[in-house]
Formats: C-alpha cells, sequence, structure tokens
C-alpha cells in the first residue's frame, strides 16, 4: 500500500496543487509534538525537493520554535475527494522571517498577507503515498476570511506587537525567533 520516493514527482505536485488543507507536524526532543492544519493558498512547490509555506500570525508558533533546535518537519496531505490517497514530505526545515535576505524572494510566491509572519523553507529527502482508503469524503466550501479580517484590523504595527506579546516562546518555553523581526 505505502510507497516511497526520493522526490515529489510531477503527479505528486499536481496532487498537492489540487489540496485545500494540509497538517504540519514538529517537536523538539522534550517538547510536545505540534501538529497543526493550514490553509488559504499558503504552500508552493518550488521543485522536487523544496516547498515552502507561508505562515501567517495566530495564537502559537510552535512550528518556528521546534524548527530552532529540531529542524526536521513533516507535511501531510489527504485526499477529501476522488481517489485516495496520504502523502507525507519528511524533510528539514527553516524559518524566513521579514527582513531575512530570502525574504523578499520567497514571499513574492505568494498573495501579499497582512498578517505574514514566516515562510518555512523545507528541503524534502522522503515522500511516502499510503492508500488513505479510511479518509472520508469531504466537500469544500469556501475560504475562510476570519484570519486575514483579523489581521488586516490589527495593520502592521499591531501584528508586531502581537508577535513580541504572543508569539515569541512555544507552549514549552522554545524561543520562536520572532524577535528578530524589525
Amino acid at each position: 500500500m505505502g510507497k516511497r520516493y526520493d522526490d515529489i514527482s510531477a503527479a505528486l505536485q499536481d496532487f498537492i496543487a489540487r489540496q485545500k488543507l494540509f497538517f504540519v507536524g514538529t517537536a523538539t526532543d522534550s517538547s510536545r509534538v505540534n501538529i497543526s492544519p493550514k490553509g488559504m493558498d499558503s504552500l508552493r512547490v518550488l521543485n522536487a525537493n523544496r516547498v515552502i509555506w507561508l505562515n501567517v500570525t495566530g495564537s502559537g508558533n510552535e512550528t518556528a520554535a521546534h524548527l530552532q533546535t529540531h529542524p526536521r518537519m513533516t507535511i501531510m496531505f489527504a485526499a477529501f475527494e476522488g481517489a485516495p490517497m496520504i502523502l507525507r514530505l519528511y524533510g528539514t526545515a527553516r524559518a524566513i522571517h521579514y527582513g531575512d535576505a530570502d525574504w523578499d524572494i520567497l514571499y513574492a510566491h505568494f498573495p501579499a498577507n497582512i498578517g505574514a509572519r514566516q515562510i518555512f523553507d523545507m528541503q524534502v529527502d522522503l515522500v511516502q503515498t499510503s492508500c488513505g482508503m479510511a479518509v472520508p469524503f469531504f466537500d469544500y466550501v469556501e475560504e475562510r476570511e476570519q484570519l486575514n479580517q483579523w489581521a488586516a484590523k490589527k495593520g502592521e504595527q499591531g501584528m508586531r506587537e502581537y508577535w513580541r506579546e504572543r508569539n515569541q516562546l512555544s507552549l514549552d518555553g522554545v524561543p520562536t525567533g520572532i524577535d528578530k523581526v524589525r
């Protein structure tokens, strides 16, 4: 049922492009394992072994904290329509913050978003598919706009204040690196 690959084939890149939802998993040796759902057209496959995803401001910042000490990351997709499949990308990632050398080049891959907090740049070293036959069908209705509306209401300065107040440490007290943002 499960298959392993060294890279993301064109067919799997097409599958990824059609997905409306993906999940990101990270952890340190001693932290809680964080699994976070992501959407908002925020992931791009740059080549067969590299993906980036735009992380928007939220209540926590676990992924950035974990990558400070353990750069491993897993991204998972599941087919909620059509043929069943689960796709996992395994690799290492780094957080790119506004003001970092790579920010402008990578951010240009995404629509502008006032809540943009980091871009995660992942080098994929293992691709795995599995059957997904137990994943139920779901109908996609539309994107939620509440997070974008909240960010727009806060504005750029309000977002930076929120990062300082709420996004500098993980649940386990691990620094996120957001404090280096200008």
